[in-house]
């Protein structure tokens, strides 16, 4: 919808609209009566008959005809017209001087001369203006653009055409810029402004001023026939100015100011232009038309008009779109509209347009109905509620309607009816009617504005309102607080108007309607102060009050008793003033009286010379001048003859009008005893209100009685229905019931009372005439109401209210059944509390604060009403969601990057992230993934701290641990390798020991056989007590599960080989315990058909294979045979023969790649043990054929020591040892002999004291690959500082034991690096593996 324009015209809000009903309709002064406490808060209202009432039409059309009034639209408005005055002066003051005026254009607009000279003189005058330069300032009031020079041309107009005309007004002569003369005809000849306001326009110019100096008035010579009135010189003829007003002469140069030109049209001297312009302008009225119209042609012009001028049908012209251009054209001087309207064309010539009796007009039988209707204008004014049917006279206009005939922009001008009446307004046919009213009780408002809005109007026609020439803008009088209602009037309908309502409108079209006016019962005290207020205005009365007070008063017997009533009111005011007034004469010393029928008399003969107010109680003459007279108001102003020669003029003596008044009174009197009950009753107070029982009777006694309708009954039955109606709603107030109640689910009412409702009402209640017992019980739950909104207040007041303080509140609530405001607020907060206290148990636990919980508080929070408090959380837990989800989203990107972030970024990020008081699970797991990399890390410099060799399952542990940690590990890399070179050096030992599926694993070949039969478990324990004689019982090893947890958690070789040879003892006694048994079953005293041998467990038969490990016997057909009779490899049975037996040669590199790893395993151990054993046994059997001198035996293993050797496995390597019974001892002496021979003795250090132990801690270690190619050194100290072993551990301690290598390097090894035991270097010789290798030797 677009905005309207500053000065587009908004339509006043609209009049009630009633329609009634056809019972209704049937009494139209009742139906008035009822209707008018709405309709005349508004002073118009419209009535719409039943669809069904149609009159016809009854005016002889033929005969009808009238001459229309000329409207000129923009002399209707009142601001408008004083515009036009202004601008007509202007023109006429400069017509005088012998110029034309031409109004200038400012900024391609009319320039608005009115408005500038009077923001100039509000401002101080022209002078002060300049003085200050405040033009531009004019110019803003003006409407014009500021920064655009306006000033200086606004001031440049003044000073030619304002300024001097204002100076003229002040009483000084011409004192301003000379104006330029122009051509000009007779005035006779002058363009109208009024008419020609686009085609003329003011441009005086200015000529330069002449300094002169006027002589005194010289004295005149009898030559010169014309002389300067100014100078008394009659030289320089050619410039003495003659005025065409009264001949007088002024030369040019001695005017003030002078003139620099002969004007070239008429000019009038200063005392004629002073004469001229201060004639008393005529007042305002219409012109009357020259051409007689009938209905047909001035509806042909009307037509022609609205088409023309809206070039458009006019049954198609909107009339929203004809309003706002009315009051357009009304508004503006540069455009001139002239319309016609036919006004106060008398019925009584011409005929009614309702059907009358005995008129000229056959009415059709269905018609007849019509002629005695109360809504026909004709029957109206003389019906028996109609006061004005005791008036007379028929005065047309007021008794007989009067015929309106409109066309499209005539208008009716604001005005009231006569004496304060009401009127009655019916629209024939035609297009409507537009309406404007205002109430009555904005009569003097709506004068007020007008009078201050336009007061040069109402100084020249005080009684400008009562001629009917005026009209102003609703939307002005709005502005200045005055109430404007509208209605637009269609054919058919009815506009009813009430007492002292003001109304104007016009008409949208062609259209015929007709009006009346009529008074009621409730008219009369207006009417009475309506002629005071004539009497004030000196209006003319259109009938006597008194007159029609005292012919009803003689008709007392006849009027009903209300209108008697009514009439006794009045008739008592009428007296009391009358006697005052005639003692007040009598006091003046008036003696003579006259009794004079004024009734008999025209009204213009009994007129009040002063105020023109019809006298007929009584008049004051004067024998001066027998035909003036004056009312007793006015009585010193009749002439300035002697009072005593004053003759009173009276209709009644007092003593007439007393019974007259006591008659009416008797008429009047049981109504007037019902009427001050009721009045009393009304009007009581407090405790002397009587019960609604008594109302009631009130009424039945009325209905009685038969009174007729009246104000008084009414207003009576209007209270008793509101107190029924307010005692019943209290009641069910307090019953908590209502019967307007719609409950939803058990909820309030949809139609509660609210508190300000409950407070009207239980005024409402207090203030009824009658006493309600309901009242006191709902003033209480009133007070209850007000506790709790002053609790709620309190507790709405805080910051952050507690939820149960507020709930509380809301259940105290629950029973009152009436809308509380504070209600929802309560409710708001009560949700807000709530949602700032699960926000607060939230953010002190940090650990539940997720981000979903975040989220969810941030959506609960967006639906909650705004709060300061609320916005301040909402906005904090924003900003966390939006740091929590920030940090959330870079640290799952630094979790999962690839390749993963280094430990002082993540530690950054954690620091970071840790203040941030949230539940993160990925800053959580960062930080856990910082924390794990750091013992990672610190685990991983423990596992290698010292030089110590890692064992692969602790090894495996950690590289499994550090994979699963996403931190960039740096020592993770090398870790992953080292693991993958061992699974490597594993796969290819598995290749090198594993024959093709076998169901053994590497350890279970490498490690000495620890399972046993259920057969040795008896000795095994003895023997080995017997063997670890004196030393502390070990742990139990009875499985390969023992084996590997034993070398795993051993804490270096030594260790590790200690456990294996506890396991070798344990497989030796096995050994001894399976041989014995075998051999002892194949002795010859044994039975041969029970014993059980084989793998097919029968009695042996045939050719038998005897293991060479375990000695069981198998038969050739179950077992493989040898694949070669003549080898000299030892047969073993598939019980024994577990594995591959690859040659020395194979196997020593993979211990050697396995020390170079640096890593201990089970399985590298067990080979590191078995090739001890392999060697060990070697170096005895060497030993055995040396002392035995079997020199075949001892060049077959010399000449090729590893050839064909096998490398047991599993038993097998022990069997030389079971079948070797040489003295330890004799062995040892047998090898010191041989060394003996090819060596010189060395002297033997098995332990390196404390003080070379700690030399050798602080030595560096090679690396494998130089282990492997050291060279046979000397026993000096420096060699012996290093540990040459492969695979040095590097021990710490105060005490580290060394040996030396009895081979022929002789250099110093850590016991614990070569796998030897303190004990067993003091025992036995031991040789190192490059001796073993490079000499032959073998360990003992």
């Amino acid at each position: 919808m677009t905005q309207p324009r500053p000065d587009e015209f908004i339509p006043p809000p609209e009049c009630p609209v009633f329609e009634p009903s056809w019972e209704e309709f049937a009494d139209p002064f009742a139906f008035i009566n009822k209707i008018r406490p709405i309709a005349e808060k508004t002073g118009i209202c419209k009535v719409r008959p039943p669809p069904d009432w149609q009159p016809p039409f009854a005016c002889d059309v033929d005969r009808l005809h009238f001459t229309p009034r000329i409207q000129r639209l923009n002399e209707l408005e009142a601001q408008t017209r004083v515009k036009l005055n202004f601008l007509d002066q202007i023109a006429k003051f400069w017509e005088l001087q012998g110029c034309t005026l031409k109004i200038p254009h400012v900024e391609r607009k009319i320039l608005d001369l009115y408005l500038l000279n009077k923001l100039v003189a509000e401002e101080g005058g022209f002078d002060a203006i300049c003085r200050e330069r405040r033009w531009t300032k004019i110019a803003m009031k003006m409407g014009f653009a500021p920064g655009r020079a306006v000033g200086s041309h606004l001031r440049a107009h003044y000073e030619r055409i304002l300024y001097p005309y204002n100076l003229f007004q002040a009483g000084a002569n011409l004192l301003g810029g000379c104006i330029k003369t122009e051509a000009g005809g007779a005035s006779e000849n002058r363009p109208n402004l009024r008419r020609r306001m686009g085609s003329f326009v003011v441009k005086p110019e200015s000529v330069k001023e002449v300094a002169a100096h006027v002589s005194l008035k010289a004295p005149h010579h009898q030559v010169d026939q014309y002389v300067c009135l100014v100078c008394g010189s009659g030289t320089d003829e050619d410039r003495l100015l003659l005025c065409d007003g009264c001949d007088d002469s002024y030369h040019t140069f001695c005017l003030i100011p002078p003139l620099h030109d002969v004007p070239k049209g008429d000019w009038r001297c200063p005392k004629c232009l002073a004469l001229e312009c201060n004639k008393p302008q005529e007042a305002f009225g219409f012109e009357q038309a020259c051409r007689d119209y009938n209905l047909r042609a001035f509806g042909d012009m009307a037509d022609s008009f609205k088409s023309d001028y809206f070039n458009l049908p006019v049954h198609m012209v909107p009339t929203e779109l004809v309003e706002k251009e009315f009051w357009r054209l009304v508004s503006t001087i540069e455009e001139d509209v002239t319309v016609e309207y036919g006004a106060d064309i008398a019925s009584k010539e011409f005929g009614s347009g309702f059907p009358v009796r005995n008129g000229k007009f056959k009415v059709a039988p269905e018609d007849e109905v019509y002629l005695d209707s109360g809504w026909n204008l004709n029957n109206m004014p003389v019906m028996d509620p109609s006061v004005l049917t005791h008036v007379t006279a028929d005065i047309c206009g007021m008794k007989l309607p009067w015929l309106y005939v409109g066309m499209c922009f005539s208008s009716f001008c604001w005005h009231i009816e006569d004496h304060w009446s009401y009127s009655i307004n019916y629209l024939h046919w035609g297009e409507p009617k537009t309406w404007y009213g205002a109430p009555g009780y904005a009569a003097e408002q709506l004068e007020e504005v007008m009078k201050k809005l336009a007061p040069e109007l109402f100084e020249a026609q005080p009684d400008l309102l009562h001629q009917l020439v005026t009209i102003m803008n609703p939307n002005i009088l709005m502005a200045h607080g005055v109430p404007i209602y509208r209605t637009n009037q269609c054919a058919g309908e009815f506009v009813i108007t009430f007492p002292r309502a003001y109304h104007s409108g016009f008409n949208q079209g062609f259209n015929f309607a007709e009006a009346v006016n009529f008074c009621t019962v409730d008219w009369m005290p207006l009417g009475r102060q309506c002629v005071d207020h004539y009497r004030m205005l000196h209006r003319y009365c259109v009938f006597s009050h008194d007159e029609l007070i005292c012919k009803m008063a003689s008709k007392a017997e006849t009027l009903d008793v209300v209108l008697a009533s009514a009439v006794q009111k009045d008739m008592a005011v009428m007296i009391r003033e009358e006697r005052e007034l005639r003692e007040r004469v009598q006091k003046m010393g008036v003696v003579h009286c006259q009794q004079t029928e004024y009734d008999l008399l025209p009204d213009d003969e009994c007129q009040c010379a002063r105020c023109r107010t019809t006298c007929y109680l009584s008049a004051l003459t004067c024998p001066c001048n027998p035909e003036v007279l004056v009312c007793l108001h006015h009585a010193q102003d009749l002439c300035s003859c002697p009072v005593e020669g004053y003759t009173l003029h009276y209709r009644f003596t007092l003593d007439e009008l007393y019974p007259m008044m006591k008659a009416i009174a008797l008429r009047a009197e049981s109504y007037n005893f019902w009427a001050s009950h009721v009045t009393d009753i009304l009007e009581a107070k407090l405790d002397k209100k009587k019960s609604l029982v008594e109302f009631h009777a009130l009424i039945e006694e009325s209905e009685t009685r038969a009174f007729p309708e009246n104000d008084l009954l009414r207003h009576l039955r209007m209270v008793t229905q509101d107190a029924e109606k307010c005692s019943c709603v209290a009641q069910q107030l307090l019953n908590g019931k209502r019967q307007t109640r719609s409950r939803l689910g058990g909820g309030k009412s949809q139609n509660q009372l609210t508190v300000e409702e409950l407070k009207s009402f239980v005024r409402q209640l207090y203030n009824l005439p009658c006493s309600i017992h309901q009242a006191p019980l709902l003033k209480e739950l009133l007070n209850h109401v007000e506790d709790f909104q002053q609790e709620s207040e309190k507790v709405l007041a805080e910051e952050t209210p507690s939820a149960v303080e507020i709930q509380c509140l809301l259940d105290v609530s629950s029973d009152f059944d009436v809308a509380l405001p504070e209600l929802p607020v309560l409710r708001e907060r009560l949700e807000q509390a709530r949602w700032l206290e699960a926000v607060q148990a939230a953010s002190s636990w940090p650990a539940s604060l997720s981000l979903d919980t975040m989220r969810r508080l941030i959506d609960q929070g967006v639906g909650l009403a705004p709060l300061s408090s609320v916005e301040r959380a909402m906005a904090r837990l924003q900003e966390l969601l939006t740091v929590s989800e920030h940090w959330e989203d870079q640290v799952h990107n630094l979790i999962r990057a690839r390749p993963h972030h280094c430990l002082e970024m993540l530690e950054a990020a954690v620091q970071e992230v840790e203040n941030i008081p949230a539940y993160l699970p990925n800053c959580l797991q960062l930080k856990d993934a910082v924390s794990r990399a750091k013992e990672w890390l610190q685990d991983a410099e423990n596992l290698q701290l010292g030089g110590r060799i890692p064992v692969l399952d602790a090894l495996l542990d950690l590289v499994s641990q550090g994979r699963s940690i996403p931190v960039q590990l740096d020592p993770l890399p090398r870790l992953e390798s080292l693991v993958s070179e061992v699974q490597a050096w594993k796969e290819c030992a598995a290749k090198t020991f594993l024959t093709k599926n076998s169901p053994f694993t590497l350890l279970e070949v490498l490690c000495p056989r620890c399972e046993v039969s259920t057969g040795a478990q008896k000795s095994k324990g003895k023997r080995i007590k017997d063997f670890h004689c004196g030393k502390k019982k070990a742990a139990k090893l009875e499985s390969l599960s023992d084996v590997e947890r034993a070398l795993s958690e051993s804490k270096d070789s030594a260790s590790a080989m200690a456990t294996l040879g506890e396991v070798r003892l344990k497989e030796m006694e096995v050994l001894f315990s399976i041989r014995m048994a075998n051999e002892s079953k194949l002795l010859p005293a044994v039975n041969c058909s029970s014993l059980h041998v084989c793998v097919c467990q029968e009695a042996p038969k045939g050719s038998m294979l005897i293991c060479e490990l375990c000695r069981d016997a198998f038969h050739s057909n179950c077992v493989p045979s040898p694949s070669d009779p003549r080898s000299i490899q030892p047969w073993l049975c598939p019980h024994c023969r577990r594995s591959e037996r690859p040659p020395l040669d194979r196997v020593l590199p993979l211990l050697a790649s396995l020390q170079r790893l640096r890593v201990r395993l089970p399985e590298g151990d067990a080979l590191r043990y078995l090739i001890e054993r392999t060697v060990s046994w070697q170096h005895r059997m060497q030993q055995v054929s040396a002392s035995w001198k079997l020199p075949a035996l001892r060049d077959r293993l010399g000449s090729t020591p590893f050839a064909k050797v096998g490398i047991p496995g599993g038993l097998s390597s022990h069997k030389k040892e079971v079948g070797c019974g040489l003295d330890k001892k004799a062995k040892r002496r047998l090898e010191r002999e041989g060394r003996c021979r090819t060596k010189k003795p060395q002297k033997k250090k098995p332990k390196l004291s404390k003080e070379k132990s700690r030399e050798g801690k602080t030595a560096p270690t090679p690396s494998p690959s130089q282990l492997s190619d050291l060279s046979p050194s000397d026993d000096s100290e420096d060699d012996m500082v290093l540990c040459p072993a492969e695979c040095c551990q590097q021990p710490e301690g105060d005490e580290v034991d060394w040996v030396q290598c009895d081979g022929s390097c002789n250099q110093w090894f850590h016991q614990v690096c070569v796998g030897v035991s303190p004990e067993l270097a003091e025992k036995e010789d031991y040789i190192c593996v490059s001796c073993t290798m490079k000499d032959g030797f073998v360990r003992k």
